[in-house]
């Protein structure tokens, strides 16, 4: 009943614009923005997102809905079906003012559901920026409509900043995490806070801690048991990078944009990609050499004797034997790119009358992009040490690796006072991010000697 009444009201209003727009010497002025609709719209928005928020809560520990997020989601939904039969009654209403005068001084207001705000790439959004810090009398309304400034405040504020529109922020997140970085590998984990503690079972099937099966006889107590949980906390750590981009790279959106959207992430994926690997664990994430959980495999004892700067075919079988079975299935081979003339000379039984190649390299375009040790890729990555020193191969499955992120972008703010003097404009990117293993410590076989691991690396020395 509300809904006819609202649409009774709505089409006397219309009638009663148009009677007065046939009378003489009568001018009506309409302005461009429809701001109840557009506030419906944002409602509606609102609503979608928390119904596929309470989704995703379930997808993400893979589970079904509880009996309270369904009720919930219910009556989201009936919300946002009302909401839409709204929205669509009120647009169809709209067209009958199509072709009246409009007030030239009424703001354009920008639609919410517009990712980029208006502004065709993030060089324009820069330009609009520095021309608001400049001269805030012409402030760019699709600034406005982007995002308070730093400093809370509509226009330029005490610092001139103002946040990247969400669409720009997201497309550089997706290359920091995308071909060829590390992280994309490992086991990642996103949180609202800054730090994330997880219960974790380091026992193993065959050892004697932690929940225990015994073979009994027939009527014999049953020997109880219980699980061993350590936590595992990892506090999030501070990446940015700082951006100073010259007045006269303003001048040019299309080469602003370019520079932003590839040098920043290119610079964060290389410093992430070396953490991961390298990282010390104080004040960045604590990376697979200096974990304690790796395994150094010394060099194999062969004849002739294996040189300091060589990679040869015993060394894969051993690091091979020293990675958990159950890891084989994601292990990828890390090396440095100076390996490769090793793995192309790598044969079977060297001194035999016709040697077999034990490194298959990618069989071009149509396959893999990656040559193959054992059936696992071998990728080469930067972090990697020069060959003949530990670090220069590493055998490892970096699912066995946590990253946890704050969020799923960066934060990206943008401001003129920082240089200047020198007429540039400072862009900084920030990320927050921790790594650190799933392993605490190696493990010992039910039967053997040699420990096992999540990652091998060569030693320098020999066995």
């Amino acid at each position: 009943m509300r809904k006819i009444a609202l649409a009774a009201q709505a089409a006397a209003a219309f009638a009663l614009l148009e009677d007065l727009l046939r009378r003489p010497g009568v001018f009506v002025t309409i302005r461009a923005e429809a701001q109840p609709l557009e506030r419906l719209e944002a409602r509606a928005e609102k609503l979608h997102n928390e119904i596929e928020a309470i989704c995703a809560a379930a997808d993400h520990t893979e589970r079904d809905l509880t009996a309270e997020e369904k009720d919930k989601a219910k009556k989201l939904k009936a919300d946002l079906d009302a909401l839409d039969e709204d929205i669509a009654l009120r647009k169809s209403l709209l067209p009958r003012s199509a072709g009246r005068r409009a007030d030239p001084q009424a703001p354009t207001a920008v639609r919410p559901a517009d990712p980029t705000h208006g502004f065709r790439n993030i060089g324009e959004f820069a330009k609009a920026v520095r021309m608001a810090a400049l001269n805030p009398s012409s402030l760019d309304k699709r600034i406005v409509a982007a995002a308070p400034s730093t400093a809370g405040n509509e226009g330029t504020g005490a610092d001139g900043g103002f946040i990247v529109p969400p669409d720009f922020r997201n497309s550089i997140w997706q290359k920091v995490m995308g071909d060829g970085s590390l992280a994309e590998r490992c086991d990642q984990n996103v949180t609202a806070s800054n730090s994330i503690t997880i219960p974790a079972d380091e026992t193993t099937p065959w050892d004697s801690s932690g929940i225990t099966a015994y073979w009994e006889s027939e009527l014999a107590a049953t020997s109880p048991s219980k699980p061993v949980f350590s936590l595992k906390t990892s506090r999030l750590n501070k990446m940015t990078a700082l951006v100073p981009v010259s007045e006269e790279l303003l001048e040019d959106a299309p080469m602003l944009d370019g520079y932003l959207r590839m040098k920043a992430p290119q610079k964060m994926r290389a410093k992430l990609n070396t953490a991961i690997v390298r990282g010390t664990g104080a004040g960045q994430p604590l990376g697979i050499l200096t974990s304690p959980s790796l395994i150094t495999q010394a060099q194999a004892v062969i004849s002739p004797v294996q040189g300091a700067s060589t990679f040869v075919y015993e060394n894969v079988v051993d690091m091979w034997a020293r990675l958990y079975s159950e890891c084989r299935a994601n292990a990828v081979w890390l090396i440095n790119q100076s390996v490769e003339p090793q793995l192309n000379a790598m044969r079977f039984v060297t001194n035999s009358a016709s040697p077999v190649p034990a490194y298959m390299p990618a069989g071009g375009l149509s396959g893999s992009p990656y040559g193959t040790l054992l059936g696992r890729p071998v990728v080469p990555v930067q972090p990697c040490s020069a060959l003949g020193t530990v670090g220069d191969v590493i055998l490892v499955d970096l699912t066995q690796y946590m990253i946890v992120t704050k969020g799923q972008d960066i934060r990206t703010d943008v401001s003129m006072h920082l240089y200047f003097d020198a007429a540039a404009m400072a862009y900084r990117f920030i990320m927050r991010v921790s790594g650190q293993p799933w392993w605490g410590s190696t493990i010992s076989p039910e039967n053997g000697a040699n420990t096992l691991g999540w990652a091998v690396a060569l030693s320098s020395t020999r066995a």
